[in-house]
């Protein structure tokens, strides 16, 4: 996504959560100017091709303690500026060819700059060259709803996906 578009992205975003449509309630919301991002980087946007997992059932903690049922549908070596990482995506449970693949993950900034429980990433699957992809664009790496209150139950990050490399891009803590 072009700076411009990301921008332009985050302003809509920032205009819903202040809306009252969003996660953010009570004084926090009177208080809402707007969420925290880093700079957008173009270095941490990447194309890379899928290796399909069995598609196995697995249940990620959440952070209410409940489970919930997701489909391990991939597996990708993201080349981080700091170190190769290899990251698990998931799909809906019974999904053969969904559209965008769910990333939970921590990295090096969870509890400091991020949100320590983990981000997420929504990403696209592409056609490349060579076969089926996925678009990872860490610029829209995101926080998820219960960073914001109480009320809201959000898939943690598993082990698998705890970097050890910092990833700043995304939103980040104020």
């Amino acid at each position: 996504m072009a700076a411009e578009a990301l921008l332009d992205f985050r302003r809509r975003k920032d205009d819903f959560f202040a809306s009252g449509r969003g996660p953010v309630r009570g004084a926090a919301l009177e208080s809402f100017t707007g969420l925290s991002y880093y700079p957008p980087d173009e270095e941490l946007i990447f194309e890379l091709p899928l290796l399909r997992s069995a598609g196995d059932s697995v249940t990620l903690d959440t952070s209410t303690g409940e489970t919930r049922q997701m489909a391990e549908f991939a597996t990708v070596t993201v080349p981080f500026p700091d170190g190769a990482q290899t990251l698990t995506l998931y799909a809906q449970p019974g999904e053969d060819a969904p559209q965008s693949l769910f990333l939970p993950f921590r990295d090096a900034t969870s509890g400091s700059e991020s949100y320590g429980a983990g981000r997420y990433l929504d990403a696209p699957v592409t056609e490349l060259a060579g076969g089926e992809g996925v678009r990872l664009d860490f610029n829209l790496a995101y926080h998820p709803y219960c960073a914001y209150g109480d009320g809201w139950t959000c898939p943690l990050p598993p082990a698998q996906n705890w970097l050890k490399v910092a990833v700043r891009a995304g939103e980040k803590l104020a």
